[in-house]
């Protein structure tokens, strides 16, 4: 044996050599020439710090800076190999060997620059080194410790790049980042001089963490080569070429495991080398509910794409228009202070996000060419699936939009935007024994289990992996990656016959603590923190670092690079799957209700009610579910996220009648189910608003109460003003009426009574229909003006000026329905709502057009249409564009008016507008006829009058009818006689209902046809 310091030779037993005196190394094991990253950090000027302390006192001053540095080594899996008394040397990748030590080491380094500026001491700053080389290790033995030492000219780099930064910096040099971009972001200041270097060395300064998606962590710890995919990767070369000219996009659809991830990358990664810009998102199973959650991560990787090209703006957002800046804030959680965001319609401002997030993708794509990379499109959020649909369709050349989706969850919209859909198939045998090739090792000893494995997997690559991964950690393989040996007969393998019984077999194989731990993290999703597994199991600080340190040698549960927060993400979905699914009920509820207490004993919990919802229904704590539920449908209503606010409105309601049934209990029902009836109305959902007034007033009349009943049967009276029987909304309307009468609110009562105006309008019962408004229209118009909790005085007022305006139209008496249409315009201009602007509009036209002035009508609808389109007010979008059509019919524009009556009713048929329905198809057949189709304008006629005839639209049916008469050729008797039984129905219903202008025409064209000779007929 051999002193390291002089190589003399000293005895086996000696503790210290008796040449030098140098204490005896003896390894454990012996040296190894290591690749690792070294890190050196030190407090920038201690000796200024401590120069007039006492040593005591010196200790304490720089202990705490001590203390953060090995914390943050230790966070990354680093080794501290020696303490310099103001700083230390660790070591990344040794004595356990791990790919990731330069990343690793460079998240340590951003942590511990973090934990020591955390202290609040000012004095205490650091500076750190990076460097990754090769070096030799081992272990020194002394009688009193063990010290893992390393050796070489690397750690000298280390340190001059430590000695070079500035307070607060960290310098790496060029071997480090090199195997670190990706995970870490750079900016680089070229050459510097270092001491002991002969040439200037190439620095680096750390600016920053990057968040690896599932992908990054999956290749991370892949242990197979990319393989095959010849005709998958042709098609995706057609479209990259394409996109050259305009944009492009494809989508890779396969089920799980196939290969789409890494096709993707794969493809990413050769054209970022030839100068295309990434962006990249992932949607999450866990936050489907969380409205605009894909979105959100999409457009934070697009501001951080523009922030690094320097031929961009600082910010992009700075070329948006305020709303649009407002619109981003919201989908960024940021916080709004323009007070337009609040005042614009709900639609409108979904209509913002998505404009807003164009154009930020746009402008990326007109300055450099660009791959917008979204993967398991299969667990988009909603609100964001209704952008990305848009942003899919984004005219922009330079623009590739590569998707990856499974089969049952590819969008409706994917055929909109024409993509190219590229179905991944598992792979053929050749490419399969190439994977196993580079996992097992080309030697021929293991061609049978290659066979059998390819048989048994079906060649699905990820099957293909985890088997082989399966099998080595049974110890059925054994040896290294590249070089397996089998160790049992291949007679006595027991492959499970899915990938997951191999998952749920190597979940079999880990401790009890560390299943308990993959459990709570796979109930917290796919991504999550070692700060949360904290609150939640019941370990020890060390036993769970061990319980993690095993999972994730294991690969099932990896740490993640992400900045300041130690991040844990599963290696593919299907393993979190596998381990929520393994748990019983019993263990899953209360693992979600440990979830949900922790969550909501942290204050910003609160900004994530979709959250706390899921836990809470999980956790099947209903009542928890219902606040939680409610407050996520009111969140989703803020961002007009409609279709996610109907969504968690229907939880909340099926969670609250999941609790003991009390007065209180059903109060909150109906509350809830009237508050909610605003997310229906605005998704088109006006089938459930009808259903949500129904169940509203069941239940506020067990409970017997009339303020609550009054409420819900205005809900159902309202539906059903849309929503198909005029004659089931006029009883309702009469018996609120009647109720709000007796209750003596008159608030209610001016709001039941324009209800039922409008019913008696849809109904043909014009007279009435005057009548009823006229009470309401005096009362608002009046000093002691009253409306209900919802709406205001003067946006009633307007309403019934405008449901009154074109009552007196249609039944002729255009000097009244002027005056009331001037009223409602200055109410309108005076409030300059946009709301309240598109209902003037509205009956501003439809009075131009009873004037006989179609090109005024056509202005002033025109005008109108585009506001309710702008700003997302769905129910007056259909009216406008039908009068909008029949104001182009009029003045013989008779093209334009069928594409707008043809718009009109395929909106109001989304929407639930059965009379607009109706309408916009008996002037779409008379546009139809005038273009030359006779047979087709008379059979959309007959099909509105009967459906208007039996669900009791007396005016439409008589509109209808008149239609019929015009469009028909009296080209034989039996045709002659049908004009004649249209045009004598047509009158009778008129002249039942007051529309005296409707009874003129008909009248008139009565006469003509007797006049022809008809009446032998």
């Amino acid at each position: 044996m051999h002193c390291a310091a002089c190589q003399s030779a000293i005895d086996p037993g000696d503790s210290w050599c008796s040449k030098c005196g140098v204490a005896v190394r003896r390894s454990e094991p012996d040296s190894e020439r290591r690749f690792v990253t070294i890190l050196r950090a030190d407090v920038v000027d201690s000796t200024g710090l401590v120069a007039d302390l006492d040593p005591e006192e010196a200790v304490s001053r720089l202990e705490p800076a001590l203390v953060a540095m090995r914390g943050a080594v230790r966070q990354f899996g680093g080794i501290v190999s020696k303490e310099l008394g103001d700083g230390l040397s660790a070591v990344f990748g040794a004595p356990i060997a791990d790919d990731n030590h330069a990343p690793l080491a460079c998240h340590a380094a951003i942590e511990l620059v973090r934990r020591v500026a955390g202290l609040g001491d000012p004095g205490l700053q650091v500076r750190v080194g990076l460097h990754s080389g090769h070096v030799v290790a081992y272990m020194i033995a002394s009688e009193f410790s063990k010290v893992y030492e390393i050796g070489g000219a690397a750690q000298h780099l280390a340190a001059r790049l430590e000695s070079a930064a500035e307070a607060n910096q960290i310098y790496v040099s060029e071997a480090c980042q090199q195997l670190a971009e990706g995970h870490v972001r750079f900016e680089f200041l070229g050459g510097r001089p270092l001491r002991g270097f002969n040439q200037s060395v190439p620095v680096y300064r750390i600016v920053g963490a990057s968040d690896l998606s599932s992908w990054r962590v999956r290749r991370a710890r892949s242990v197979s080569r990319f393989v095959d995919r010849t005709t998958e990767r042709a098609l995706l070369a057609r479209a990259v070429e394409g996109a050259r000219t305009s944009r492009q996009t494809v989508l890779l659809l396969g089920d799980a495991g196939i290969g789409k991830s890494r096709l993707a990358h794969e493809s990413v990664q050769e054209l970022r080398s030839h100068g295309w810009r990434l962006i990249d998102a992932e949607c999450s199973p866990n936050l489907q509910g969380a409205p605009f959650s894909t979105l959100k991560r999409l457009l934070l990787s697009a501001l951080e794409v523009a922030a690094k090209d320097p031929d961009s703006p600082s910010d992009p957002r700075e070329e948006l228009a305020e709303i649009q800046q407002c619109a981003l804030d919201a989908v960024l959680d940021l916080p709004i202070s323009n007070p337009q965001w609040n005042q614009l319609e709900p639609h409108a401002r979904g209509r913002a996000i998505s404009d807003a997030s164009c154009a930020i993708v746009g402008g990326i794509a007109d300055r450099q060419r660009t791959i917008l990379l979204l993967e398991d499109l299969h667990w988009i959020d909603r609100a964001s699936d209704s952008v990305m649909a848009t942003i899919a369709s984004l005219q922009a050349p330079g623009l590739l939009v590569l998707l990856t989706s499974r089969p049952n969850g590819m969008p409706v919209w994917i055929a909109r935007c024409h993509a190219e859909v590229v179905a991944m198939r598992p792979l053929d045998d050749d490419s399969g024994l190439a994977m196993l090739a580079d996992m097992l090792g080309p030697s021929a000893a293991n061609d049978d289990l290659k066979n059998r494995i390819i048989s048994h997997t079906a060649n699905v690559p990820l099957f293909i992996e985890e088997v082989c991964r399966g099998l080595r950690d049974s110890g059925t393989l054994h040896g290294q990656w590249g070089d397996l040996a089998l160790m049992r007969p291949i007679e006595e393998l027991g492959i499970p016959s899915s990938i997951q019984g191999v998952i749920a077999a190597r979940l079999d194989r880990v401790s009890r603590q560390e299943r308990s731990v993959l459990q709570i993290a796979a109930a917290l999703g796919p991504r999550s923190s070692v700060a949360m597994l904290r609150k939640l199991v019941e370990l020890s600080e060390n036993a769970l670092q061990d319980c993690l340190a095993a999972l994730d040698r294991a690969e099932l549960l990896a740490r993640i690079d992400r900045e300041l927060d130690d991040a844990l993400e599963f290696r593919h979905e299907m393993v979190r799957q596998v381990t929520y699914d393994s748990m019983v009920d019993k263990v899953r509820e209360d693992i979600h209700a440990r979830i949900l207490v922790t969550l909501e004993s942290n204050a910003s919990s609160t900004d994530a009610p979709d959250a706390l919802c899921y836990h809470a229904v999980r956790a099947k704590d209903w009542y928890k579910a219902f606040v939680h539920g409610k407050s996520a449908g009111r969140k989703c209503l803020s961002r007009s996220a409609f279709s996610d606010a109907a969504s968690y409105f229907e939880v909340a309601m099926g969670s609250l009648d999941k609790t003991p049934i009390t007065p209180l209990r059903e109060a909150d029902a109906i509350d809830l189910r009237m508050e909610a009836r605003a997310a229906f109305i605005a998704s088109g959902q006006v089938a459930e608003w009808l259903d949500l007034g129904k169940e509203a007033e069941r239940r506020a009349g067990a409970i017997d109460d009339i303020g609550r009943r009054v409420a819900a049967m205005t809900v159902r009276a309202g539906a059903q003003n849309f929503y198909g029987a005029p004659v089931e909304a006029v009883v309702a309307s009469e018996e609120v009426v009647r109720l709000a009468e007796e209750w003596g609110n008159q608030g209610w009562l001016n709001l039941a009574r324009y209800g039922l105006g409008q019913a008696y309008f849809l109904a043909g019962r014009y007279r009435e229909a005057e009548r009823t408004l006229a009470l309401a229209h005096a009362q608002l118009a009046g000093p002691d003006a009253s409306a209900p909790i919802g709406t205001t005085p003067r946006n009633l007022l307007l309403l019934c000026c405008m449901m009154k305006s074109f009552t007196h139209t249609v039944i002729g008496e255009l000097d009244i329905a002027d005056r009331l249409q001037r009223e409602a315009a200055a109410i309108a201009a005076e409030t300059n709502r946009p709301y309240d602007l598109s209902a003037a509009a509205y009956s501003g036209g439809w009075l131009m057009l009873g004037r006989g002035d179609p090109a005024a009508a056509a202005a002033i609808l025109e005008e109108g249409f585009v506001l309710a389109q702008k700003h997302g007010i769905r129910l007056f979008v259909p009216v406008l564009a039908c009068h909008l059509g029949m104001a182009y019919l009029e003045q013989g524009l008779f093209d334009r008016a069928r594409g707008m009556l043809g718009e009109a009713r395929e909106e109001a048929k989304a929407v639930g507008y059965t009379s607009a329905v109706l309408r916009s198809s008996i002037y779409l057949a008379l546009a139809t006829w005038r273009l030359g189709d006779a047979r087709a304008a008379q059979n959309m006629l007959r099909e509105a009058r009967n459906t208007a005839r039996q669900q009791g639209f007396s005016g439409l049916e008589a509109e209808a009818l008149f239609g019929e008469a015009v469009v028909t050729p009296a080209s034989s008797a039996e045709s002659r006689a049908a004009i004649l039984a249209s045009l004598r129905a047509a009158i009778a219903i008129a002249s039942e209902s007051g529309a005296q202008p409707l009874q003129r025409k008909a009248e008139a064209m009565l006469t003509e046809v007797l006049a022809q000779g008809s009446e032998l007929i």
